[in-house]
């Protein structure tokens, strides 16, 4: 049409939301539909966070609040990071946002110019290079494959840094891979960093708190103080407490590029949920126990499906770190065709027979950088799990 803007042709809809939306259309049609494409924890949120917000209604807490968040807040996240991270930061150093979306696209709006460029590990979520080019910059995907346990190498980072890069994007654990970077595969990235000043670092730790067996969580200004000045750290309520509908996603990084963000945003949204705020000053002040056993739930999870998608013919699924997502390699399933004739020429193609012939939704992974792959995300019942993966199973054994 005519009327719509050139920066619409940059980007493209959301994969992952374009799935959880075709699965409920089917769903709504009386089809059996196992939805595993939304990145979505499937319990509520806690008691003491919903109360919270109540008790912000019953208190008149239903107004504009400043732009990047309430002072409380604020506070509580220096305490979030000094308490979990060994971070310190001032409330000026801090921007809370309508979802860590919105905290990603500030950033990337107030800082991109045409020309610079922002260095995206792939496989990545499928926002990252979408908003790198609504806000002009160029996205540089560099793959970082099943070989390396889909985790980026320095060699690899050392290769892509050029004059014009302007950020790097980091996210430990990861969508969609579930990957996480030990300490030493950190420092490993770090100490490149480190040798590139132009090059700032945006770490996005909204998986921190769902990671397994005895992985350690680190971020990039904690590992490296040097790198301190030129990061933005990310994170958000919505994973860890259950509270994706809430919107809240916040930073800490240097007073000038805050400043810069709350500019973009009190031109865009404003302030974040007023009622939403409240509760994220509890999520982060409360109790904080039931985080221990939502990661065992997830854990048992992760090892139902990845023993299942195991046994899958022509799948080959890794261990993950972290998050609630796997992400199986299907190279065996390529050239083949279903039981119901349809030929999988590659992953968009197997994830849409699996959905037609299986009810089964998962993410093509074309969607997120890196072929041939699918991400399931395992934020449901152990029962829901257990029979998507039969079904996924048995249309693979059906692959001629």
């Amino acid at each position: 049409m005519a009327f719509l803007s050139d920066t619409l042709a940059r980007v493209k809809p959301s994969p992952t939301i374009a799935v959880t939306t075709k699965a409920a259309e089917l769903k709504a049609q009386g089809r059996d539909i196992i939805g595993l494409g939304a990145g979505e924890p499937d319990f509520d949120t806690p008691e003491n966070i919903r109360t919270a917000a109540k008790a912000a209604i019953d208190a008149g807490k239903t107004r504009y609040t400043p732009v990047d968040g309430i002072p409380e807040l604020k506070k509580a996240i220096c305490a979030k990071f000094l308490r979990e991270n060994g971070l310190t930061y001032q409330p000026n150093q801090v921007s809370v946002g309508t979802g860590g979306k919105q905290i990603l696209y500030n950033a990337l709006m107030a800082t991109c110019n045409p020309g610079d460029e922002v260095i995206i590990p792939a496989p990545y979520w499928v926002s990252y290079p979408d908003m790198v080019l609504l806000a002009g910059g160029t996205p540089v995907a560099v793959v970082a494959g099943i070989e390396t346990q889909f985790k980026l190498t320095p060699k690899q980072l050392e290769a892509a840094i050029t004059p014009k890069t302007k950020w790097f994007i980091f996210n430990s654990p990861s969508n969609p891979t579930g990957a996480g970077y030990t300490e030493a595969e950190l420092r490993g990235l770090t100490d490149v960093l480190m040798k590139h000043p132009h090059v700032w670092i945006m770490s996005d730790d909204m998986y921190e708190h769902l990671v397994f067996d005895d992985f350690k969580f680190v971020t990039p200004a904690q590992i490296e103080p040097g790198l301190y000045d030129r990061t933005l750290t990310c994170n958000g309520v919505s994973k860890s407490y259950a509270m994706t509908g809430w919107r809240i996603g916040y930073a800490a990084g240097p007073v000038a590029l805050i400043k810069a963000m709350a500019t973009i945003q009190s031109q865009s949204t404003s302030n974040p949920s007023s009622v939403s705020q409240y509760a994220a000053l509890e999520a982060l002040n409360g109790p904080q126990d039931f985080l221990a056993p939502n990661r065992l739930l997830f854990q048992r999870r992760r090892d139902l499906v990845v023993s299942m998608l195991n046994q899958a013919k022509g799948v080959t699924c890794p261990n993950p770190e972290g998050a609630f997502y796997v992400y199986p390699d299907i190279s065996g399933c390529i050239g083949k065709t279903s039981t119901a004739g349809a030929v999988i020429g590659n992953d968009e193609d197997f994830a849409t027979a699996l959905l037609e012939e299986t009810g089964v939704a998962v993410v093509f992974g074309a969607a997120f950088g890196l072929s041939p792959n699918f991400r399931v995300s395992y934020a449901t019942s152990e029962k829901i799990l257990e029979e998507a993966c039969k079904r996924i199973q048995t249309f693979c054994a059906g692959l001629h």
